[in-house]
């Protein structure tokens, strides 16, 4: 098992630094018995000029509070006040590049009221990718993403990701890298904790929001998207139109941008190392460390 913490790691908890060792959970919690929790999934990285930067902490703390707004979770601090809070667990646990995790979880409550308090924690490890560095061998689930009227689909809440855990045991256990979820019309959704991009005759298609978990990565990919001038289409797409692109890939803040192989077993017929989809990978990875920044920097010294 992964190790995430040892005796020296501390985290936030509600606007106090603790040892995680020496936290502990309820276990008459609300979150605990029914998934009722929300969280996010957040990155910082060691920039090219060696400091260290969360990527947009604003969007994904904004996007706390609506999930916690959206689950009748109450919720009482700032997405400036949470940035801070996370530099500064960054700091004490000595992280660059790390993963952060912020979550909201309810009190002892076995019943379905509502609840008058809830917890903030914020905690911190080293990470890799996700998905890892390769392609994946990526398959149809037999799962499918949870009825948008059954849930608040665009909340990051845990109960949710029971869903995410059984396609990606399914997947794996069928010798695959990572699953891919239809919607409930059969239409491709999403991974178990990524978005999903394919490429066709130089386009990126994309499932549009409703079904999925419309995430920050998933933004960021579009602004890149924007910025190369690849056009790119949302809409209802089938996995026999995933089957016929050129190229497809997850993202993701946990995976990043990772590319895959094949999809049901039928191999993609363009190299990965010459799609537009490997440009955005290249992108993302730049932007994230700041290396573009980092480079203007350097050519307007070596103009001087």
């Amino acid at each position: 098992m992964a190790s995430y913490y040892n005796e020296n790691t501390v985290l936030w908890l509600d606007g106090k630094i603790v040892k995680a060792s020496e936290t502990k959970t309820d276990l008459y919690g609300q979150s605990l018995h029914y998934g009722y929790a929300v969280f996010e999934g957040i990155r910082s990285y060691q920039t090219a000029t060696g400091e260290t930067r969360i990527f947009k902490p604003v969007e994904h703390y904004d996007r706390l509070k609506r999930s916690a707004e959206a689950l009748n979770l109450p919720y009482t601090y700032s997405s400036q006040e949470l940035t801070l809070a996370t530099y500064e667990i960054l700091k004490r646990n000595n992280l660059q590049d790390a993963y952060i995790r912020p979550i909201v979880y309810a009190p002892a409550n076995m019943s379905f009221n509502p609840n008058t308090e809830s917890y903030t924690a914020i905690q911190v490890w080293e990470m890799a990718p996700f998905l890892g560095e390769k392609l994946l061998k990526v398959m149809t689930s037999s799962f499918q993403r949870p009825n948008p009227k059954g849930f608040k689909i665009t909340a990051k809440a845990s109960g949710h990701y029971v869903n995410s855990i059984l396609a990606s045991q399914e997947a794996k256990a069928r010798g695959y890298d990572e699953a891919l979820l239809t919607d409930i019309n059969g239409y491709i959704a999403e991974g178990p904790g990524a978005n999903v991009f394919f490429e066709k005759g130089g386009r990126f298609f994309t499932p549009a929001t409703g079904n999925i978990l419309p995430g920050i990565t998933r933004a960021t990919v579009f602004e890149l998207c924007a910025e190369l001038g690849i056009p790119v289409e949302e809409g209802s797409f089938t996995p026999h139109d995933l089957r016929r692109a050129d190229a497809a890939f997850f993202c993701g803040t946990a995976a990043e941008v990772v590319g895959w192989t094949s999809y049901d077993d039928k191999p993609f017929p363009t190299r990965w190392e010459d799609t537009l989809s490997r440009k955005v990978q290249q992108a993302y990875k730049d932007l994230v460390i700041e290396k573009a920044k980092q480079d203007q920097k350097k050519h307007q010294l070596e103009t001087i």
